[in-house]
């Protein structure tokens, strides 16, 4: 950070309520509150901040890659994961309820009842050939008790059968797209731990930086108080170690920020520090053509076959619809004893097919057609849409890998120079014929290039992390 330095404005004399110029002793009086405000504004500003320390009265955690994965990925971890896996529950208990209508409906009823009856209000009316003598038109009261157990079974189906194998690849499909769901939450997890590292290097960076800085101060004090320097060296080291620290204040809230964030897809808690074991990894041979990553999204990817599987399913629904204007063939009967008592009864059964044949429906059964037509169109712009959305990440991941391989080896070649450079000025600077502006230069683009090779490193990881995922190969980044 280059600092401004702005003109000395001479102090305008304060003027009391008279107009009238006040005493400097008045004047004193009147600045001193604003210079002790301003005295612990610095003091706060150099000390570090207060409040409750983020760490946890447990200690740091410990955590690899690989680890921090299978924290996420377990049933109390990630959200996500275990929302995926109940909406597969409940595709699976949907496929139980559409086999329902293929297998058998068994009940049984037990009744026991006394009943009266008017068979007039039936239409029963009968003629006494004897005067004065007439039919009684109620009949009862009597009893009536009946246990008996009734089955209904489809035959034959056509509808019902491709619903049934609808919900199946129904099914199927949430199966793969809980697949997807963990490798999205494995790549998730594995940026977060990135970033936090990152966010790590950078806050170490930031505190070497300042190490240099208060060393070049002491330095550049001990050749002022020895005759040798000037003044003006002392004010530009101290500006610098100002800088220096803010940053440190920066990177570390950043690396917290960063930590929290991955403690939350971990569903850890947030005041847990955690130390992050698996290292940053460097840019190694690692090149596919764009043809061959396709072919391998295309075989690995679960939310490309989660993609195909639900195609499948809106055709078989489409199908079911269709099929519904064919007859079905369905067997019922029953078995049980009835009579006017449990003692009294006697057997009874019935056996029966039936034969539905669907005429007329008001328009219903074209318009669930018509429906399902669109739905499986809709599912194939669908498909169409994922395979160049899944091309686009490949090429898209590629090329960033690519970059940032090359940024990298600037980077360190960067470094390499900058370094150099800085131990030349500091030679410079003991042998007494460079100054601290010299050295003050040269640490800023060490500093900037230190940056630039942790960016780069960053930029890399990420990119393999996207290079991975964009295969549906996501495991090969866990170590």
């Amino acid at each position: 950070m280059r600092s401004v330095q702005r003109p000395l404005l001479h102090p305008r004399p304060r003027v009391d309520s008279s107009g009238r110029a006040a005493a400097p002793g008045v004047r004193r009086a009147a600045l001193l509150p604003a210079a002790m405000a301003l005295a612990a504004v610095g003091a706060w500003a150099q000390a570090p901040p207060a409040g409750p320390s983020p760490a946890s009265s447990l200690g740091p955690l410990s955590l690899s890659l690989r680890q921090a994965v299978e924290i996420a990925l377990a049933p109390d971890g990630n959200a996500r994961v275990a929302l995926a896996a109940e909406l597969v529950e409940q595709a699976r208990l949907r496929s139980l309820e559409s086999r329902a209508a293929l297998l058998p409906n068994v009940d049984s009823t037990v009744t026991q009842q006394n009943t009266v009856r008017n068979l007039a209000a039936f239409g029963i009316r009968f003629q006494s050939p004897i005067p004065g003598f007439s039919f009684p038109s109620i009949v009862g009261p009597f009893n009536v008790f009946d246990a008996r157990v009734s089955a209904t079974q489809s035959i034959f189906d056509l509808s019902a059968i491709r619903r049934y194998q609808a919900a199946r690849t129904q099914a199927a499909a949430a199966r793969r797209d809980d697949s997807n769901t963990r490798e999205e939450t494995t790549a998730a997890v594995a940026r977060a731990y990135v970033s936090a590292q990152l966010a790590q290097r950078q806050q170490q960076t930031a505190q070497a930086d300042v190490d240099l800085a208060e060393e070049l101060v002491r330095e550049a004090e001990n050749r002022n108080n020895a005759g040798s320097g000037v003044r003006i060296e002392v004010a530009r080291a101290r500006v610098q170690l100002a800088d220096r620290r803010q940053n440190v204040i920066v990177r570390r809230t950043q690396s917290h920020a960063a930590q929290m964030q991955l403690a939350r897809l971990l569903g850890l808690a947030f005041d847990r520090d955690l130390e992050l074991t698996t290292p940053l990894e460097t840019p190694s041979a690692e090149s596919a053509t764009v043809e061959a990553a396709l072919d391998e999204a295309f075989e690995h990817r679960s939310d490309w076959h989660a993609q195909m599987l639900r195609d499948e399913a809106a055709g078989q629904s489409d199908s079911a619809v269709k099929w519904e204007r064919l007859p079905s063939l369905a067997a019922f009967g029953d078995y049980g004893a009835i009579g006017n008592s449990i003692n009294n009864s006697q057997p009874t059964r019935t056996i029966g097919a039936s034969l539905r044949v669907p005429v007329f429906d008001g328009g219903r059964r074209e318009a669930r057609r018509a429906e399902t037509a669109s739905q499986r169109r809709q599912e194939s712009i669908r498909t169409r849409d994922l395979r160049q959305q899944i091309e686009l990440e490949i090429r898209l991941a590629q090329d960033a890998l690519v970059s940032a391989t090359l940024q990298t080896e600037v980077a360190q070649e960067g470094l390499t120079l900058a370094e150099e450079e800085a131990a030349r000025a500091r030679r410079r600077y003991a042998a007494g014929v460079g100054e601290t502006l010299e050295i003050t230069d040269a640490q800023t683009r060490l500093a900037r290039a230190r940056q630039n090779l942790i960016d780069a490193l960053g930029l890399y990881n990420l990119a393999r992390i996207d290079w991975s995922e964009a295969r549906g190969r996501i495991d090969t980044v866990i170590p």
